[in-house]
């Protein structure tokens, strides 16, 4: 199958690089030319808009930012929708809401198109090392024509429900890396009032029962004081937002979100992780 992608980003580029490595003919689309270039040399064609590469792939993968981007990929100016192409499967694997997902996947639908929503649990490096997980949102006859995709990029692709239950799982996850990472950095916080190292604490947490991938990878980025973006602190935000408005209304949930809100204008561009830096300016 021929893969159009769309969006490369911190997690689309080293996702699209796996399928180009795997054999597949790979044409990608970026709004920025200049994250273009990698995949050109490692053999990808560039298209010039979306309207070009859906025409010539059978499976177009989008991974970008938010419902805005999406909407303007699949319904602006030469996007995927403002072509006769038929057939074709449009894989939606940003985290978005879902129902930016059911819009879509209508109006792929009405052009003899398929649709799925397949947002991803994990981060660069999980990206990179395929081992991704991938929540689904659909048919489950289409899913099984792209399977041999995912492999590529996940150690686990689930068919969780129809069109945007991918979407409310990665909601739902996502919700989840929110308290992991506003907890972990109260503990913190609490510790350096309290004259514990930094240092010490994270030792501890990664030799309890606490421990995770997470609170090791992130108390490593605190220790060597490394906030680049791996997952921006405005995406968590984003995301907040989004499940917001699908029902969390929790007691943590409604903690996090005012959290996370309030420190998007000044640390939106840093990783997640730099919640520390807003919470220990809170005094």
């Amino acid at each position: 199958m021929k893969v159009g992608w769309i969006g490369l980003g911190n997690m689309g580029s080293p996702m699209s690089q796996r399928l180009v490595k795997a054999g597949y003919p790979v044409m990608v689309y970026n709004r920025d030319k200049a994250k273009e270039e990698a995949l050109k040399i490692m053999g990808a064609s560039v298209a010039s808009s979306p309207q070009t590469l859906i025409e010539e792939s059978d499976v177009i993968i989008v991974m970008v930012t938010d419902d805005q981007a999406i909407r303007q990929i699949f319904a602006g100016n030469n996007g995927l929708l403002g072509t006769k192409a038929t057939g074709k499967i449009i894989i939606n694997m940003s985290t978005v809401s879902p129902g930016v997902s059911k819009d879509m996947a209508l109006s792929c639908s009405r052009e003899g198109n398929f649709y799925l929503d397949a947002p991803v649990s994990g981060s660069v490096k999980q990206a990179e090392e395929g081992q991704l997980v991938i929540m689904v949102g659909g048919c489950e006859e289409i899913l099984e024509k792209v399977k041999p995709i995912f492999e590529h990029l996940g150690k686990l692709t689930l068919l969780v429900g129809n069109t945007g239950a991918g979407n409310k799982a990665k909601l739902a996850i996502n919700s989840l890396l929110a308290f992991y990472a506003q907890g972990l950095a109260e503990a913190v916080v609490f510790a350096r009032k309290n004259d514990i190292k930094t240092k010490d604490l994270i030792t501890i947490i990664n030799n309890s029962a606490l421990r995770n991938i997470f609170t090791t990878i992130k108390g490593d980025s605190i220790m060597q004081q490394n906030y680049k973006a791996a997952f921006a602190l405005k995406n968590i935000a984003k995301d907040l937002r989004l499940a917001r408005e699908e029902g969390l209304a929790t007691p943590m949930g409604e903690a996090a979100f005012k959290t996370f809100q309030e420190a998007e204008p000044v640390w939106g561009e840093e990783d997640i992780i730099a919640i520390l830096k807003h919470l220990g300016s809170l005094g």
